[in-house]
């Protein structure tokens, strides 16, 4: 009598279940891995070909251009979770329901970092540097973590007012700043990732990274979301 192969035991262990979600969330990854390199096409470009420090005012005209792929990669997590639509229409989706205010959160985020450095790079060699330079480099990263959630609250609730997602954000981003301080650390690490190996940050880490920041900030936002389905369901 045949031994079961190896294969066959790990059948046996793992239920099909089990085998679908993990083919879905593997597929789900690269797909948004390859349409993310799509939509942010012209940073990527500028990133891999330039130097950051002179091509500085390229990098701040393309990374607005980036936000509404990234509002479009939570929009298909957000659609995947829920059991919705493909990664591929989903994505799509996405992208057309919330490029605009994706690209006013990009650009507005954009300009608020860019005055930042402006002013970090002039206040660098005075003496108030010690206090200021620490204090403006954190304003930069609140700015990016209220972009950040910002981006996730329009794929989660497209139809709510900017000023209303942004204000939510701002305020949340900083009640639950452990959370915060967590997704930007795996941004962070995904700059690491990319700045070493590109092919390996925009192949493989750029989905993974991006689903863990979306799920930390999906959970900040948890009170907004929360209020929002008791306002919608029926009375």
């Amino acid at each position: 009598m045949n031994k079961p192969s190896a294969l066959s035991r790990l059948n046996g262990l793992v239920s099909h279940e089990t085998w679908a979600s993990l083919i879905g969330m593997i597929y789900l990854a690269l797909i948004v891995n390859l349409l993310l390199v799509v939509a942010c096409l012209p940073l990527v470009v500028l990133l891999v070909t330039t130097d950051p420090v002179y091509s500085w005012p390229l990098l701040a005209v393309a990374a607005p251009l980036a936000a509404p792929g990234l509002a479009a990669a939570f929009w298909a997590f957000r659609e995947h979770g829920d059991g919705g639509l493909g990664p591929i229409r989903a994505f799509l989706a996405g992208l057309r329901e919330t490029w605009r205010r994706a690209l006013v959160i990009g650009a507005a985020v954009t300009a608020v970092i860019v005055v930042l450095l402006v002013d970090v790079r002039m206040l660098s060699n005075t003496a108030a540097a010690v206090i200021t330079v620490p204090l403006l480099a954190v304003l930069a990263l609140l700015a990016i973590a209220v972009g950040l959630v910002s981006l996730v609250a329009i794929a989660e609730v497209p139809t709510a007012r900017l000023r209303d997602v942004v204000r939510a954000s701002l305020y949340l981003s900083l009640r639950r700043w452990y959370l915060t301080a967590v997704s930007l650390a795996a941004l962070a690490a995904q700059v690491a990732v990319f700045a070493t190996a590109p092919a390996l940050g925009l192949g493989l880490t750029a989905s993974a990274a991006l689903f863990f920041a979306w799920t930390n900030s999906r959970y900040t936002l948890r009170p907004v979301l929360d209020l929002d389905e008791k306002a919608a369901a029926p009375a």
